[in-house]
């Protein structure tokens, strides 16, 4: 019963945001926002080769690499 109330407790204070190593909601939002605009920058003017290059390797895996 003790184990329960110490879970309880220790979830509430995290909902609560009493753990302060919670971390930075809004720089790790940014983050992901920023790879994902580095990933659309890198793959919409090489969108052709990046396909090719993948195409080609999948062939050479799958055909044995002749």
């Amino acid at each position: 019963m003790l184990f329960l109330t110490q879970v309880v407790i220790a979830v509430l204070d995290r909902v609560r945001g009493a753990d302060p190593e919670r971390g930075d909601v809004p720089g790790w939002v940014m983050i992901t926002v920023m790879t994902a605009a580095l990933v659309l920058a890198i793959l919409i003017p090489f969108r052709t080769a990046i396909v090719d290059a993948v195409q080609t390797a999948l062939t050479s895996v799958t055909s044995g690499g002749g």
